[in-house]
């Protein structure tokens, strides 16, 4: 079964305030899903992003590379941020609580169990998949 390649993005309008995050599948960037949170930060949106997009398309299985162009998000599987976080008790290298937490330890049991990778990519480029996922995940910040 070849890898699905699929664009996530988070945005918000304030940092915090209203946020949206989405996500679409390449080349054609179908299928797609995004939502949104009045309270939120970018960070979170960037992560529930990943979350949604694992939930929806590699759950049964199917293999994924996830490609944002959020550090936060990449680092933390490419460079085993969440290993460290679970030895010590979901704290940080500042020895500060881990934002997110109630996202992140969804979202890594997810890709424990399923055949997801991740690549980086520089946003705000002009990669055609990485704007159409910052599209919908603007469209998808709660009005006022």
């Amino acid at each position: 079964m070849s890898r699905i390649e699929v664009f996530t993005d988070g945005a918000c309008s304030g940092n915090p305030g209203p946020g949206g995050w989405g996500w679409a599948v390449a080349p054609d960037g179908t299928p797609t899903g995004s939502g949104g949170e009045r309270d939120t930060t970018n960070q979170r949106m960037e992560v529930y992003a990943v979350l949604d997009a694992i939930r929806t398309l590699g759950a049964d299985g199917t293999p994924l590379e996830i490609v944002s162009d959020s550090t936060y998000v990449v680092k933390c599987f490419n460079d085993s941020w969440w290993v460290k976080w679970e030895r010590n008790g979901w704290k940080n290298s500042k020895k500060q609580p881990v934002a997110n937490v109630d996202l992140w330890k969804p979202l890594i049991e997810l890709v424990r169990s399923s055949d997801v990778t991740f690549r980086w990519v520089k946003g705000h480029s002009g990669h055609p998949m990485n704007e159409l996922a910052d599209q919908l995940a603007v469209a998808a910040i709660p009005a006022g």
